[in-house]
């Protein structure tokens, strides 16, 4: 095959992982999204109409991860591909690490980027935005941007080369432990928003009280196993009875 033909063929399926979501679906989520990204590359892959099909119908099941990993999965598809087309790789072999991969995967996306980045950039963002450094809030989202095509770009060639190998890589990456780092940071900006916004002067009383309150409300969840709704419903009527219960005690403790 010519390495021209198959060099397009995958370009093609990178920038078609851009649209992996665009038929979600109750019933196979993802699955249309992922066999129009690969089309480009299983057909240059295999070439027997046959195989082709059969190829195809490895990727029309159920199939649901974070948008973020489409192209390395894709890029990782089409490697094990050119394998199961030389006769290195067993197809049934795909059916059993396929799915493991890709809720694997999911799990990482969910909590590092649905759970951590982006709500890093939203806390920045506004943190930014409400101190008036509209400039830093921009360049800010434009890092941010243009670091996610280059992770994009670079998660699809690493899968394109190296297949599933490249997960030993995303191993060493420690994911999991990074999105937990950025969840202390998030709670860092969470408390400069929290400032930000705070009604002018700050009465520190209120603010002590608030944050004790929240603490004690977090700890209550975690240790009980409790429904959130009810310990914030009864922070909420806390925090509204507060006034009332101050002024009737004369204005002590503040």
């Amino acid at each position: 095959m010519p390495a021209d033909r198959l060099t397009k063929a995958v370009i093609q399926s990178f920038l078609r992982c851009y649209l992996v979501g665009a038929n979600f679906n109750p019933r196979g989520m993802q699955n249309i999204g992922l066999v129009y990204a690969m089309l480009p590359g299983l057909a240059a892959i295999h070439k027997d109409p046959v195989r082709f099909r059969q190829a195809v119908k490895r990727y029309v099941r159920h199939y649901n991860s974070h948008p973020f990993w489409a192209p390395c999965l894709v890029g990782i598809f089409l490697s094990t591909e050119q394998r199961i087309a030389a006769g290195a790789f067993p197809p049934a072999m795909l059916e059993k690490v396929k799915d493991r991969t890709t809720y694997t995967l999911s799990a990482i996306g969910d909590s590092v980027f649905a759970g951590s980045l982006l709500i890093y950039w939203a806390l920045s963002t506004a943190c930014l935005l409400l101190a008036g450094h509209m400039a830093a809030a921009l360049l800010e989202g434009l890092i941010f941007f243009i670091g996610l095509q280059m992770f994009k770009v670079y998660t699809f060639w690493r899968g394109l080369r190296g297949g599933f190998l490249f997960l030993e890589s995303l191993k060493r990456w420690d994911l999991i432990n990074w999105g937990q780092r950025i969840k202390y940071a998030n709670a860092a900006l969470l408390l400069w928003f929290w400032m930000l916004v705070w009604p002018k002067p700050v009465a520190w009383e209120g603010w002590l009280a608030g944050m004790i309150g929240l603490a004690v409300t977090a700890r209550l969840v975690q240790q009980f196993r409790l429904p959130r709704t009810i310990p914030a419903v009864g922070l909420a009527a806390l925090w509204a009875l507060y006034p009332v219960v101050v002024e009737s005690l004369g204005g002590w403790p503040f």
